[in-house]
């Protein structure tokens, strides 16, 4: 749990500064630097060596047959202590519908984009720094190394211009769905107390469940069922967050009797 907590920490922080990440990887290009660019045309600039040999072969034949069958150009820039900078804007002719991915294994998240304007009415603002956080984060490069950061956010970037757009980053990581059942779980809590009776003869407070609704409605479908459905369609994670949603509201609500109960026993 312990474990857990820490990598929610991180993400959460990762997810926060990674607007901030987001203005400072343009900058970082700022310095010119032709000379470090191959005398050849490759769709993959490996400075920091990040990529095994092999697999930068057949990630730069794919990155290849996807521009050619798409039209899409992605393109990826590796970098440690050295930059070609603003000269890679010329060596590839970067565009309204391009995509730089910069590796710098230096900053906090691994990942930074560069995206042309014709992107984002396919893959919006917010999916860029949901990828980012997702693949970049510490505990992802620490576990999967960073070839695969690379790999798998190219991937997705592919997988979600070929089926039209995504909102949202497809799949769930533990870490993610885990907050969505704590949310989940919060929410029916609220539920429970707000749904207490307060009357003599009363079942259930209807009314202050209504008053509160916007809280545990948030908590429970925004928070807690939104980025699931919106991201998987595996039915287990839904029905584990309704399950404690449910779970929640009922403790909540049974604790009064359970307190009387406990008082009469002694």
């Amino acid at each position: 749990m312990l474990d857990l907590f820490k990598r929610f920490l991180v993400i959460l922080v990762a997810f926060c500064l990674a607007g901030s990440v987001w203005a400072i990887a343009p900058s970082a290009q700022a310095y010119n630097n032709p000379d470090l660019l191959p005398e050849t045309q490759t769709p993959i600039i490996d400075l920091a060596n990040l990529l095994p040999q092999l697999q930068e072969e057949a990630l730069i034949q794919d990155i290849e047959t996807f521009e050619a069958q798409t039209g899409w150009k992605l393109r990826v820039l590796t970098q440690y202590d050295r930059t070609p900078g603003l000269a890679v804007r010329d060596y590839w002719g970067l565009n309204d519908k391009s995509v730089l991915l910069i590796a710098d294994p230096r900053g906090g998240n691994l990942l930074g984009f560069n995206v042309g304007d014709d992107l984002y009415q396919f893959l919006p603002r917010t999916f860029w720094v949901e990828l980012q956080t997702r693949f970049g984060n510490l505990y992802f490069v620490r576990e999967n190394g960073e070839n695969q950061a690379i790999v798998q956010s190219l991937n997705t970037v592919k997988t979600c211009l070929n089926q039209g757009g995504c909102n949202v980053v497809p799949g769930l990581p533990q870490e993610q769905w885990i907050l969505t059942l704590i949310t989940s779980l919060v929410g029916g809590v609220v539920l429970g107390f707000a749904a207490i009776p307060r009357k003599d003869g009363q079942l259930v407070a209807w009314q202050w469940a209504l008053i509160f609704s916007p809280l545990w409605g948030i908590l429970f479908i925004a928070f807690g069922i939104g980025p699931v459905v919106t991201r998987t369609a595996e039915w287990l994670p839904l029905f584990r967050n309704v399950l404690a949603f449910a779970l929640g509201a009922l403790v909540a609500y049974l604790s009064p009797f359970i307190g009387q109960t406990t008082a009469s026993d002694m």
